[in-house]
């Protein structure tokens, strides 16, 4: 830490400026958008602070400064220029950093109750002081959901092996070990309580506990654990229940959808994908308790239906000579159907014990 050094009155007021109107994050209530604003301290943006540039140029570092009670410095150059840091001390002492912490259990929230959730959770994903690197910008292959009978926690995205792999958020290494499922895996816990899941690497470039940045090099892309060829398997959790990734990037273009996202409950399910320009993403900036209360009843009934669509799935395990057209031909149904059922099935290449997915 740099010895302070007594702030000149005249700084004062070109550093802040105060806003009369607190900022609404789009997608969220008044209640929520304050939330968030505690959440991510006074250098997101309309977080009720306002932030004025002195004088544009490069100097040396004079002196660092505390903001109030938040994680963020203000760190000033002798130009009377000046930029924000994080405070890792303070970072450090979240508790999102203690609770649920193993660092041997793939998913530390094993025993978290899915019901002890609310309807809706407001996650701020960037800041000033916090970016976003797409893992890869590419098109997503293969998607989350059910695949082959099995749930698909994440996406997988081409990744020639030997390929960087970077952090998608700031945050700390959880787990970092090989696992027979996901092969090499990197799990890092982020400030706004989520955590991205980094699967099949073929070299692991980080351990556990260490602290990492938005784009720095976790491991080697690479073809390790039940994999069929090199690809980065990507997960985004929250509470240890999976959800789509694309609900928060586009991976063609490499961005985020948008910097505060509204996290329903609902989707914290195998059967529920992102689906673009949804009614799931018009929600009014200025949500009235009603309105959200009607969201809620809304969501309820969202669950209800995946539950019972869930419930009501039938699958035929592959015996030994089977194809595709006599399983049809004996569950009742027609090959087309059971091509829709199953995306991304090869029906000329079928194993031994492969579910498939009938109604």
């Amino acid at each position: 830490m740099m010895k302070k050094l007594f702030l000149p009155a005249l700084f004062a007021p070109a550093l802040l400026v105060a806003q009369e109107t607190p900022y609404l994050f789009p997608g969220t209530s008044a209640s929520e958008s304050a939330a968030c604003r505690d959440t991510v301290g006074i250098s997101q943006p309309g977080s009720g602070m306002s932030v004025v540039p002195m004088v544009k140029g490069m100097g040396t570092p004079v002196d660092t400064l505390d903001i109030g009670d938040t994680s963020i410095q203000v760190v000033l150059k002798d130009d009377n220029t000046w930029y924000y840091i994080k405070n890792m001390d303070k970072v450090s002492r979240n508790e999102v950093f203690s609770e649920y912490w193993d660092t041997e259990e793939i998913n530390s929230y094993r025993k978290f109750p899915l019901d002890s959730l609310p309807y809706r959770t407001v996650i701020c994903l960037v800041d000033s002081v916090s970016g976003w690197t797409c893992p890869n910008q590419a098109k997503v292959y293969s998607k989350f959901g059910y695949r082959r009978g099995r749930n698909h926690s994440g996406v997988d995205l081409p990744y020639p092996k030997g390929t960087p792999a970077k952090a998608a958020f700031d945050g700390k290494v959880r787990f970092a070990a090989y696992t027979r499922g996901y092969g090499n895996l990197v799990v890092i816990r982020h400030e706004n309580g989520l955590e991205t899941y980094y699967g099949h690497l073929s070299r692991l470039d980080v351990k556990t506990g260490d602290w990492v940045r938005s784009g720095d090099v976790v491991g080697l892309g690479g073809s390790t654990g039940r994999s069929t060829g090199s690809h980065l398997h990507f997960e985004t959790r929250y509470k240890g229940f999976a959800f789509d990734p694309q609900w928060i990037a586009d991976f063609e273009s490499g961005k985020l959808r948008k910097t505060v996202f509204v996290l329903r409950r609902s989707y914290l399910s195998s059967s529920s994908h992102y689906v673009p320009e949804s009614i799931e993403e018009e929600v009014e900036i200025n949500a009235t308790d009603e309105a959200i209360r009607a969201e809620e009843e809304r969501i309820a009934a969202e669950e209800k239906r995946i539950a019972e669509e869930r419930a009501a799935m039938r699958w035929h395990t592959v015996k030994n000579g089977e194809t595709v057209s006599a399983i049809a031909a004996k569950e009742k149904t027609s090959l087309a159907r059971i091509k829709e059922l199953n995306p991304g099935m090869n029906i000329n290449k079928i194993r031994i014990g492969q579910k498939i997915r009938i109604n």
